[in-house]
């Protein structure tokens, strides 16, 4: 149980501002530790699914059965490669639903025969040189390397995800920022008290636990009202975007270990009000005589 304070902070107008303040705080800090998080999960999906997979088109006037078994033979006999399967074509349209729609794709639209490669983990396939190998057996091939493209994807995705995190340690400093004017504040409006206290004996780190439990008081009204938002917030566009599923795009919605690491925010946020209230607190009274 919280032991109620000595000095009546309820006097103080100045501390009517930081719950608000705070609670402004924790939103756009929790907003931002959730694109890092979502950016983080779509780059490790992307690293772990596309950047060790290449795509071979073949032609469909050229996608004879035989034909393609001896492709899968030649790419299975290959040095780093470690699976070879040659999608089914229902599957391979399916895969263009997402870009080209239902209504396109079911319309007799020619779809190439797509061969999906897993290269072997540590091996590096030059696309180059396997095209030039496989076009010596059907014409017209062409070798899609995922690493090509996916990395600069990667790259812009790892930049923006460390952006939000110094975003992130932004909103954290102007919080502290707050949190000291506001408690220099409440040291000068009741002045005459703590020195009351001082001449009755009160330590300093007695003082400085009163500012610190008021601070976590604010701080806890809005960190908890700043999170509620932003997860309203968050489970507004994780309904909107429920319905798109693309193998590059990131998902909007937090899995549950998400969610619960979203917590830190708030709870950093009354930590640091609270640490942040007793050291202003202890460092003004270090300098009174």
């Amino acid at each position: 149980m919280i032991r109620r304070t000595d000095i009546p902070f309820e006097r103080d107008q100045s501390t009517r501002f930081l719950p608000w303040i705070v609670a402004l705080m924790v939103f756009l800090g929790t907003l931002m530790f959730a694109v890092a998080l979502l950016v983080s999960d779509a780059v490790e999906t992307w690293d772990t699914t596309l950047t060790g997979r290449i795509t071979i088109q073949v032609p469909l006037r050229e996608a004879a059965p035989e034909k393609v078994e001896a492709l899968v033979e030649i790419l299975r006999s290959t040095d780093g490669i470690a699976a070879v399967r040659a999608l089914p074509p229902d599957e391979s349209r399916a895969l263009l639903v997402p870009w080209l729609g239902e209504g396109v794709v079911g319309s007799g639209l020619p779809v190439p025969l797509l061969i999906d490669v897993e290269v072997a983990p540590g091996s590096r396939i030059d696309p180059v040189v396997l095209e030039a190998r496989l076009v010596e057996t059907i014409e017209g091939i062409a070798v899609d390397d995922h690493r090509a493209w996916l990395s600069a994807l990667i790259n812009l995705a790892r930049t923006a995800e460390l952006l939000a995190l110094a975003i992130l340690a932004l909103i954290a400093a102007s919080a502290v920022i707050a949190v000291v004017f506001t408690t220099r504040s409440g040291l000068a409006v009741h002045s005459a008290i703590i020195e009351l206290l001082h001449q009755m004996g009160a330590r300093d780190a007695y003082i400085a636990g009163q500012f610190q439990i008021q601070a976590m008081l604010l701080a806890a009204r809005g960190g908890l009202g700043g999170a509620a938002a932003a997860g309203v917030v968050l489970l507004i566009f994780a309904w909107i975007g429920r319905g798109v599923e693309s193998a590059f795009l990131p998902r909007l919605n937090l899995s549950v270990g998400d969610w619960l690491l979203l917590l830190v925010v708030p709870a950093s946020a009354i930590a640091i009000s609270m640490l942040t209230a007793r050291m202003t607190v202890l460092r003004a009274l270090a300098r009174m005589p």
